[in-house]
């Protein structure tokens, strides 16, 4: 359900850019330009992430007549992370991504997993990604440009350092609406220091002894 509800809202944005900047003549419906192939759509998707202010102009006209709560969803995604990264792992919750500046964010797929997706290849894998927060959770926007390059031992040593540096230090970026993060717990209030009461009082065995 949240696969298609993301599927939904990024092609309906798409196709408003689409209408927009006129890249792909003859599409007339949002239907239509679902139909297309990625391949087809690659220049729109390009165009959006070109021009994020694209955005702001489908949230202000809602063309599609969405409920508050799913434009807002489209509205975040202008805080989008796009580049590329390498996928270095996948764990049962996430995939590790590993992007500029040794930043670590866990991505989930949308229909698929990643895993399955790189089914019989080997990470790391180098991608060009965009990463859009979703519900909480950073998924990617649908289409992943793959690097074929090999990666010696060296850049493994190195990403695997960057994750491990991360995970220790809990780093590991899991969503892109810290509003919507776990207020982090409040370290419990020291209990009162007794000491000074004790150290006041009479030492009652030493009293006890005959003088």
């Amino acid at each position: 359900a949240d696969a298609d509800l993301f599927y939904k809202l990024m092609w309906g944005l798409q196709f408003y850019v689409n209408q927009q900047r006129q890249i792909l003549p003859g599409i007339a419906s949002v239907e239509d330009y679902q139909a297309l192939s990625m391949a087809d759509m690659a220049p729109v998707r390009n165009a959006l992430w070109e021009n994020p202010g694209l955005i702001d102009a489908y949230f202000a006209e809602n063309p599609g007549g969405l409920p508050a709560e799913e434009l807002a969803i489209v509205l975040k995604w202008k805080r989008c992370v796009a580049g590329a990264f390498y996928i270095f792992r996948f764990l049962k919750k996430h995939t590790i991504f590993i992007g500029e500046n040794s930043q670590v964010y866990g991505v989930l797929g949308l229909n698929d997993s990643l895993e399955d997706m790189f089914w019989g290849r080997k990470p790391p894998t180098m991608v060009q990604a965009v990463l859009l927060p979703f519900k909480g959770k950073i998924v990617y926007d649908g289409m992943l440009s793959i690097y074929t390059v090999y990666f010696g031992s060296g850049i493994r040593s190195s990403l695997n350092e960057d994750y491990m540096t991360a995970k220790q230090n809990n780093r590991i970026i899991t969503t892109l609406e810290p509003e919507l993060a776990r207020p982090a717990r409040k370290p419990k209030k020291p209990g009162k220091d007794w000491r000074p009461v004790v150290d006041d009082l009479p030492d009652v065995e030493r009293a006890r002894q005959p003088r």
